[in-house]
């Protein structure tokens, strides 16, 4: 039988601009599918159902072209600040108290229409790839045994399970792209500057950029656009990071037409492969096969490239760490009730000299410049984009060393697109086969890695994988 979350996020929108639904039905339909379904997925922290629907009701039946996601529901990391709502970031260490004033992505996504209809889950301030939290745990729909990846875990349950039909993320490694690698989504993260609310210039080496997951290419496409321009005006220029624009028009566009012929590279290596024993399970060799095949098919080319031999993971692991030396200055914080992995990263965090976070930023600036070099003959080099399948609940330990080490080890390919400011979009090209020790059917991505500004490329290669392989049709048991 059919249902409304059973349209894609164009669809949908579409609907509600010819009076087929209106906003507040929409947004009725996915409040009572959050509430049947969500007890078991842990997909939202907070739902502010009626606040949604007194929003739905004011935005009314007419529906301006020039507001791209006018009607639609959405959700707000919980990351991020809207008035009135608090903000949990993931962790039991804050006094739970409204925010009072919206953050810059949140004003976004509502000047562009969007329908809030809550917070979704992430792990500890975003700073890990796990979906356990000491007041929840966010489960993969596709196998609830199994955690969803993060740190934008709720938004991608989210959208896998029909609960939001599209959903905006935040990447500062790969927060985008791992959970919805593993719950079979389509995930895009922007070049650095692209998106003016998230202009690269916050927080150490500028890593964090909002970037759409979605159920489809185009779905990416229009959120996309939505963030870069929520009114439909021409693109704001506020920053100094915007990167240069490659092709013309809307990225929508690029991603419904799907047009072009390009050259692809195969990257052989990991960032990582020097500290960290990265394992390529076969179902993850697969999927790259898989995506290689269609490739060829389609008439593009594919070359082998060599990852370049340039420091790395030292480096990072001082951003990261870094990056939560901070905490202890936010207010109210109770620096007992972090969680093992953030409070030991706060702490080797606020071990470091500044002289060393400046040898670590230029080290990376250093890989960025080899990075960018190598890849500049491809129009996109592809990877996996997790190097083993969807990971048992439970599985990163209590150990915070190596729960740091099993993050790098399960996704060794995604942070360094971040690092060098590169777009990069994750493709659900496939899943796990019978017989597999991990089971069956279980989600398996492939990574695509851009040139600066190169986000329209991505996203015609994606529509031309998707059109062959039909991952939209792909849902969850209880879509």
């Amino acid at each position: 039988m059919f249902e409304l979350h059973h349209l894609a996020a164009q669809e949908l929108w579409d609907w509600i601009r010819r009076g087929d639904a209106t906003a507040l039905e929409v947004t009725e339909h996915y409040l009572a599918r959050i509430d049947r379904l969500d007890p078991a997925l842990g997909a939202f922290v907070t739902v502010t159902a009626d606040a949604a629907r007194d929003r739905a009701e004011h935005l009314g039946d007419r529906v301006p072209t020039s507001r791209p996601l006018w009607g639609l529901p959405s959700a707000d990391k919980d990351l991020y600040d809207r008035a009135g709502v608090p903000t949990r970031s993931g962790t039991a260490s804050l006094p739970l108290a409204p925010a009072g004033a919206d953050h810059p992505l949140v004003a976004a996504l509502d000047a562009a229409g969007a329908v809030s209809l809550g917070k979704t889950a992430s792990p500890e301030f975003g700073m890990s790839s796990s979906s356990e939290t000491r007041f929840g745990v966010t489960r993969n729909p596709y196998d609830t045994s199994r955690a969803p990846g993060g740190s934008s875990s709720g938004a991608a349950v989210a959208v896998a399970a029909g609960l939001l039909p599209a959903a905006v993320g935040s990447d500062g490694g790969g927060s985008v792209r791992i959970p919805a690698a593993a719950n079979g989504l389509v995930g895009l993260k922007p070049s650095r500057g692209r998106v003016p609310a998230m202009p690269g210039r916050s927080g150490v080496g500028g890593l964090s950029v909002a970037g759409p997951i979605t159920r489809n290419v185009a779905d990416a496409g229009m959120l996309l656009d939505a963030l870069v321009a929520p009114t439909g005006l021409p693109e704001p220029r506020p920053y100094a990071l915007v990167t240069p624009e490659v092709g013309d028009g809307p990225f929508t566009a690029a991603a419904v037409r799907g047009e072009g012929r390009f050259v692809v590279g195969l990257l052989d290596g990991s960032p990582w492969d020097d500290t960290v024993d990265v394992v390529v399970d076969p179902a993850a060799r697969d999927a790259v096969d898989t995506a290689v095949r269609v490739l060829g098919e389609v008439g593009h080319g594919v070359e082998d490239v060599a990852m370049p031999r340039a420091p790395y993971a030292d480096a990072f692991r001082v951003a990261w760490e870094s990056s939560a030396a901070r905490l202890p200055l936010v207010p109210g914080i109770d620096l007992s009730a972090l969680t093992p992995l953030v409070s030991w990263l706060v702490s080797r965090g606020r071990a470091l000299t500044g002289a060393q976070v400046l040898d670590a930023m230029t080290a990376l600036d250093m890989f960025s410049a080899a990075l960018i070099g190598t890849f500049d003959r491809f129009d996109a080099v592809l990877t996996p984009t997790l190097a083993l399948t969807p990971r048992p609940l439970g599985w990163y330990g209590d150990d915070p060393e190596e729960d740091f080490r099993r993050q790098c080890a399960y996704s060794p390919w995604t942070s360094m697109a971040n690092v060098a400011g590169l777009p990069a979009i994750t493709l659900p090209v496939g899943v796990t086969a019978e017989g597999h020790p991990d089971g069956a059917g279980l989600p398996m991505g492939v990574q695509l890695i851009g040139r600066p500004g190169g986000e329209r490329v991505l996203l015609a290669i994606g529509a031309q994988l998707e059109r062959r392989l039909r991952w939209q049709r792909r849902h969850p048991p209880m879509w």
